[in-house]
């Protein structure tokens, strides 16, 4: 598969990125909270749009765009998830998990976007209606201590877990949870 270079950016820190679905924006999260946005057929001229996430200094490491592209999801080092308004960034919720010392928590929409699952410090996997007024909708034993790491099956209503050294598959069924 021949590839080209096509630019370099040169950013501070160390920073995060994710692409909308259509692939014609990216988010750049940098150092201090600021998130940029780029066009992806001209970021040569710098970021359109630049907002903060206020009140959170801590490092961005994980960012996600919904696949509707009207949300983004940013989880922080020191375990804050929040959900962002994609186009002007507005924080529409956030929510704190418990931290871990040794490892970083991902979190993700489901595929339809209603919903947010994250993985906690507690070992636990929180998952949010995020619909309307976002409120907590289960919390379910991860099995596995520390969940790092969350993906959507595709085409699939599947999601993997996985920690340090173990991997869960797991199906959503419409038993309720107890929080």
């Amino acid at each position: 598969m021949p590839v080209s270079f096509q630019g370099i950016l040169h950013l501070r820190g160390r920073p995060t990125v994710a692409y909308d679905q259509q692939g014609l924006v990216f988010a750049v999260a940098m150092e201090g909270g600021a998130i940029k946005l780029f066009d992806s057929r001209s970021f040569d001229k710098g970021p359109f749009d630049t907002f903060l996430v206020g009140g959170d200094t801590a490092e961005v490491c994980d960012i996600k765009f919904s696949n509707d592209g009207k949300s983004m999801l940013l989880t922080t080092t020191n375990n804050h998830v929040y959900l962002l308004d994609a186009y002007h960034g507005e924080k529409k919720c956030g929510f704190s998990m418990d931290t871990s010392p040794n490892a970083t928590i991902e979190a993700t929409f489901t595929p339809d976007g209603k919903y947010v699952l994250s993985g906690s410090g507690d070992g636990n996997i929180h998952a949010w209606n995020i619909s309307d007024e976002p409120n907590k909708i289960a919390s379910l034993d991860s099995y596995i201590g520390v969940t790092s790491c969350l993906k959507w099956a595709p085409r699939r209503v599947m999601f993997a877990a996985a920690s340090s050294s173990v991997l869960t598959f797991w199906i959503p069924n419409d038993a309720p949870q107890i929080i």
